[in-house]
């Protein structure tokens, strides 16, 4: 299980390209050294009271002391809940496990309502191990590649590990206290040749694994070449002996050491998402098996955030397993968000406040968010405009503006990569208010549509209104 858990770990050190989305601009929670949230600051605009609360639950969490407990954001839609959320996420970095559900999702999976929680609640779990292995680590001095017979003779180099189909070589690393020679077999020199290792490199491997990881080049040779690379790091000669003993940190989540242990092909299940129902003799193992490393000092646990969007959606079996569920004492911090009112508990014929039963209710730190500004909607139309690359005219982003406040700040944002489509329409570089008002007219937004099937409702199949129902309960319908 432990190599499988180091091979997850470095998996995760690969480049992730994110493509735009609609939180993509957020960059945290826009606060300062005091957990004052700024009018303007990462990616967030306005909603300080409710980014200042947020804070103040980033620093529990960041400070372990808020575990197994809950958090409602509550607000009327289009009022930056989500973002919130992502705030948060960012905020608390890549080590600390955030993972997303959606209310309506747990209806639409092969699995039980319970297990999703479960598993849900387990993915925002993380576990860091602890464990010490022998590293090698000093400058390339020579590496002495020899060919078998029929491949050319046997000869050295001492420019690059070139040649993957060699059989044996030698290394010679030096620190600055002693320099030693180390043969090689083809494994060792496909990796050297795959991390293009030349002399003059400073290089790490990992004895149990044979992974090499280039560090650097060596100060002492930055003036080989005339020009390098803008991300060639130089480094020191390493100190001391070339054998060391480090400390290597791997991060996991719960659920990941479940699905792991679950099959025989856990591993490959974790990325073609077929993970299945769990069974709960094999989580208990895991439970114990974690907490004996706990208890060796090998592991500790690092609570994370799990959280829910559109809670109304779940019912009133998923309120009582969450109940129970935040009393473990490996919960995750629960963030929830709805823009429900109130309204009926699903799965019963009670109405409530957000659509959530009074009893978990009770157990929650709720954070409203206020309708935004027309100065704040302003500033996140030029923000969106920034992160989508669209350069946009001051007259229509005033139109922009107006939109927005007259319909909604989502349906605003939805425009911005349309009329830059429109302006690319008309081989313009800059989208004017001609722009906004063609893809207007295109588009419609929710009160235009509402009024469009007020009108032409008899020409549809089943839209015959209520009796009783006048033009204006119809529009809020």
């Amino acid at each position: 299980m432990a190599a499988e858990l180091k091979k997850l770990s470095e998996s995760r050190d690969l480049t992730r390209i994110e493509r735009i989305g609609a939180h993509s601009h957020i960059r945290g929670l826009g606060l300062d050294s005091s957990l004052e949230a700024r009018a303007v600051s990462e990616g967030m605009v306005g909603q300080q009271p409710a980014r200042k609360a947020a804070g103040l639950i980033l620093q529990l969490i960041k400070e372990g002391k808020i575990a197994g407990r809950a958090v409602l954001l509550a607000g009327q839609p289009g009022t930056g809940k989500t973002a919130i959320a992502m705030g948060l996420a960012k905020s608390l970095g890549e080590e600390t496990p955030f993972a997303t559900l959606s209310g309506s999702e747990l209806f639409s999976l092969e699995m039980s309502k319970t297990e999703a929680l479960t598993q849900a609640f387990r993915r925002a779990i993380g576990v860091r191990i602890k464990e010490e292995a022998e590293i090698i680590e000093g400058e390339v001095v020579e590496i002495t590649i020899d060919r078998p017979v029929g491949v050319g003779g046997s000869g050295s180099g001492s420019s690059s590990a070139a040649s993957a189909g060699s059989k044996t070589g030698k290394l010679t690393l030096k620190t600055t206290d002693m320099e030693t020679v180390y043969d090689l077999g083809g494994k060792m020199i496909e990796a050297l040749s795959k991390e293009k290792v030349q002399s003059g490199d400073v290089i790490a491997l990992d004895k149990a694994s044979g992974k090499v990881t280039k560090l650097g080049r060596s100060i002492g040779r930055s003036r080989d070449y005339d020009a390098v690379g803008p991300h060639t790091k130089f480094l020191r000669c390493p100190e001391g002996e070339l054998q060391k003993r480090k400390e290597v940190v791997h991060c996991v989540t719960l659920h990941e050491i479940d699905v792991i242990n679950s099959r025989t092909q856990g591993f490959l299940a974790l990325f073609t998402g077929d993970t299945g129902e769990i069974r709960a003799e094999v989580r208990e193992q895991i439970d114990t098996k974690v907490a004996e490393w706990r208890e060796e000092g090998k592991a500790e646990i690092v609570p994370g955030v799990l959280f829910i969007d559109e809670v109304h959606m779940l019912d009133i079996e998923c309120f009582s397993f969450l109940n129970r569920a935040l009393e473990n004492e490996m919960a995750p911090i629960l963030v929830i968000a709805t823009n429900r009112g109130i309204t009926t508990i699903r799965g019963t014929n009670y109405r409530s406040p957000h659509g959530i039963p009074a009893d978990f209710l009770d157990r929650l730190l709720i954070i409203s968010t206020q309708p935004y500004s027309k100065e704040e909607i302003h500033k996140i139309i030029e923000i969106r405009c920034d992160e989508e690359e669209v350069e946009m005219s001051k007259d229509s982003k005033v139109l922009l503006t107006k939109i927005g406040t007259e319909t909604s700040l989502r349906y605003a944002i939805h425009l911005i990569t349309v009329a830059a489509l429109a302006c690319q329409k008309r081989k313009g570089k800059v989208v004017e208010m001609e722009d906004i008002s063609r893809v207007y007219s295109l588009f419609l937004d929710v009160k235009r549509s509402t009024q469009y099937l007020m009108e032409y409702q008899s020409q549809y199949l089943f839209s015959e209104i209520p009796g009783g129902v006048d033009d204006e309960d119809a529009m809020n319908l």
